[in-house]
């Protein structure tokens, strides 16, 4: 098959796969809806601890509540989608632990689409919609002259942060081909990151802030676009780069795979 025969291939098969899955889960609708709203109501707790930081403090090094509700969304609008849609990574360790990635292996189907359709929770909409109830709440209390292009640069920052976050899950798949039990320590850097994406990195140390924009890029779907939108001070130049900068979500996501690859390669069949 020519490549763009293969990628309709793999499309129709996700879409059958994620219609199962949503039709599965929508078996117990009450169930669903009661899973639903838990999303929601935690995240939406987590909020209210943000609100109740500025409520007594006023602000946090200069930085408003609306300002730090439009990195809180955005982090939150893209960690929801991976989540839900890359769900099946984070959960990964048990086909090294029972010996299922033997199957996934003899399938004629990669075995990152497969992990990928294996675990989509549709449930995970309450975080998406808690976010996107944080973004409105950001957008009508900002004073920003909003525009095309910074509307446009927002959602492909959105867009660009569920790949990154996505490639972070993938690491800590592949992390079970070496250790067949996931590490719990890699939960510090997976939702360590997404906590530390919802505020700005100048509020960190600077070994922090280093880590978080070369290690693992949050600050290309963090700071660095979000800046060219508050138009601050401290930008680098020329500030086109800004409007680049949620590609380095790709690309990590990207790296991934390739990580990916060595650790399938590595794979030894626990035998069970």
């Amino acid at each position: 098959m020519s490549r763009m025969e293969t990628l309709n291939h793999y499309l129709f098969l996700y879409r059958r796969m994620v219609g199962m899955a949503v039709r599965s889960q929508m078996q117990y609708r009450a169930s669903f809806a009661l899973m639903t709203f838990g999303q929601f109501g935690m995240t939406a707790i987590e909020f209210m601890g943000v609100w109740a930081l500025f409520a007594r403090f006023g602000n946090l090094k200069g930085w408003q509540l609306a300002e730090v509700a439009l990195f809180y969304g955005i982090v939150s609008v893209s960690f929801s989608l991976a989540e839900g849609f890359a769900r099946g990574f984070d959960t990964f360790s048990r086909l090294i632990v029972t010996g299922d990635f033997d199957r996934l292996l003899l399938r004629p189907c990669s075995t990152v689409f497969q992990v990928a359709c294996r675990e989509v929770q549709v449930m995970r909409v309450g975080r998406l919609l808690q976010g996107c109830v944080v973004l409105t709440f950001a957008f009508t209390h900002l004073t920003i002259h909003w525009t095309l292009a910074k509307i446009l640069l927002i959602l492909y920052t959105m867009f660009a942060g569920a790949f990154l976050f996505t490639g972070l899950l993938v690491i800590q798949a592949v992390v079970a081909f070496w250790t067949i039990e996931s590490l719990e320590l890699f939960n510090i850097v997976t939702y360590g990151g997404v906590e530390t994406g919802q505020y700005p990195l100048t509020i960190y140390r600077p070994w922090l802030k280093w880590a978080f924009t070369f290690v693992v890029p949050i600050a290309c779907i963090n700071y660095l676009p979000l800046g060219l939108i508050f138009e601050k001070h401290d930008l680098l130049q020329p500030q086109w780069w800004h409007s680049l900068a949620p590609t380095m979500g790709i690309a990590f996501f990207l790296a991934s795979l390739q990580l990916w690859k060595l650790g399938e390669q590595r794979y030894l069949s626990t035998g069970n």
